[in-house]
């Protein structure tokens, strides 16, 4: 599988922004490198982006961008930048296809911005293309056999995780300065954590979902990839419509109480993903943070819970419903993702129920557990990006992985609550996500103490 390679590094959103301000340089020269890089990269194979992207279009906004920063209106940090979306949100004259083989049901180009992306445009963002997903967002790999499966970035015969597979390469590979994601289960962290990136994933009701192609209504969330701390808060505020925290209002990592819990989480990490998470802990810990060492037993019911498919699947079956029982419309389906739906028709309302039940009964034990704690750390991923040959074949192999990637992210979602995810891999190594999580609602402590987390694994 052939592959662009990966560029430098590129700067966060707040340097972007000063060059712009600075007249360093221009949303047009910005847009034209991320659109040339999008070009190379379709040339040679790559699958980041779904259909045609609209190259005249986003210059033509990157123009305007420029026009409206010279009269002086520049209505915030992401004004003139490049930004990808991916595929399940509508965009004004677009079609939704969710990462599927056709238009999702009914749908014809869309007549409205999704909420979420009409933030980014008022925010004067410059839209530069659908990025692929995992179809119908129903898998933490990131595969799709219908528009092709997006290669790791730093290593092209490895995944890059899903779902929002694509929206991860076309930040890692330069093609955007920032990419609009959703997560249900893991997948905003998910592929931030296999490909070096920073994700988060905001408390689920903060960013509006309308306009959104749903997989679980109790679960669903969006947020952004992006590369540091700070550029997913300055995102975040524009799709939360909440104010930005000013980033002096970084605590000292000094003095917080940072929990760890075996239970569950630590159960079964790929060697260099321990290595990796116990270098991060001595790292913040010798910088003066208090590792508090806690027990969630609870976590530990979560498999027993969710043996059925749980909420997500129960939901994905409502929603999938009656395409899947018929067998023209059943065909065009990634048989991975029909597996795992079908599912759904042998959860019973009662089932349902004790579901729902059963997570109330766990975000009540999470408030106990966390109750005293700046935050909640762990690998966000207990595994390395596997290889695509391993996960590939429609086989236990595949399911098996995907359950690994998705068992420590989800258990936030399943808590209705909120985590970054960020780097804290040796250099030169295959990425590893440090996740710091918190109860819903606090997502504002959650990007303070990710800034001083963050700024304490790049001291020194």
């Amino acid at each position: 599988m052939s592959q662009t390679p990966a560029p430098s590094p590129s700067p966060t959103l707040r340097a972007q922004a000063a060059a712009l301000a600075s007249g360093a340089t221009t949303s047009e020269r910005l847009v034209q490198a991320a659109l040339e890089r999008i070009a190379a990269h379709q040339a040679a194979g790559g699958h980041a982006y779904v259909g045609t992207v609209d190259a005249a279009a986003a210059l033509q906004a990157a123009r305007t961008a420029d026009a409206e920063r010279a009269a002086g209106r520049v209505p915030s940090l992401l004004a003139g930048l490049p930004v990808s979306i991916k595929d399940l949100f509508d965009v004004q004259g677009q079609v939704t296809q969710a990462g599927s083989a056709g238009p999702v049901p009914g749908t014809q180009p869309a007549a409205a911005d999704a909420p979420a992306v009409a933030r980014l445009r008022a925010a004067g963002a410059v839209l530069v293309g659908r990025t692929n997903m995992s179809e119908f967002a129903f898998s933490g790999l990131g595969l799709n056999p219908h528009h092709g499966t997006p290669a790791h970035p730093h290593d092209a015969a490895r995944i890059t995780g899903g779902s929002s597979s694509g929206a991860a390469v076309s930040v890692a590979l330069s093609m955007a300065d920032v990419a609009l994601g959703t997560d249900t289960g893991g997948s905003i962290r998910i592929p931030s954590a296999f490909c070096g990136l920073t994700g988060f994933k905001p408390t689920a009701r903060r960013v509006p979902l309308a306009g959104a192609y749903p997989l679980s209504r109790s679960l669903d969330s969006a947020g952004p990839l992006a590369r540091s701390v700070d550029c997913c808060a300055i995102v975040d505020a524009v799709l939360s419509g909440e104010p930005l925290q000013a980033a002096e209002a970084t605590p000292p990592l000094a003095g917080l109480r940072l929990g760890v819990t075996h239970d569950l989480v630590l159960d079964g990490l790929d060697a260099e993903v321990a290595a990796a998470f116990e270098a991060a802990l001595a790292r913040l810990s010798a910088a003066g943070a208090e590792i508090v060492d806690f027990g969630f037993a609870e976590l530990r019911e979560l498999p027993a819970i969710n043996a059925a498919g749980g909420l997500v699947t129960a939901e994905a079956w409502q929603l999938h419903r009656a395409r899947l029982e018929d067998p023209a419309q059943a065909a065009r389906y990634d048989p991975r993702v029909a597996q795992r739906t079908r599912r759904g028709a042998a959860i019973s309302a009662a089932d349902y129920i004790d579901l729902l039940d059963a997570r109330a009964r766990l975000q009540a034990a999470a408030r106990e557990r966390l109750h005293g704690l700046d935050a909640w750390l762990m690998p966000t991923v207990p595994l390395l990006a596997p290889r695509l040959a391993d996960v590939a074949a429609d086989d236990e192999r595949f399911f098996a992985a995907n359950a690994r990637a998705l068992r420590n992210p989800s258990a936030i979602n399943f808590l209705d609550g909120c985590a970054l995810s960020l780097p804290c891999g040796a250099p030169g190594a295959l990425p590893v996500g440090l996740s710091i999580a918190g109860l819903s609602g606090s997502d504002a402590r959650v990007l303070q103490v990710g800034r001083a987390v963050e700024a304490g694994l790049h001291a020194g």
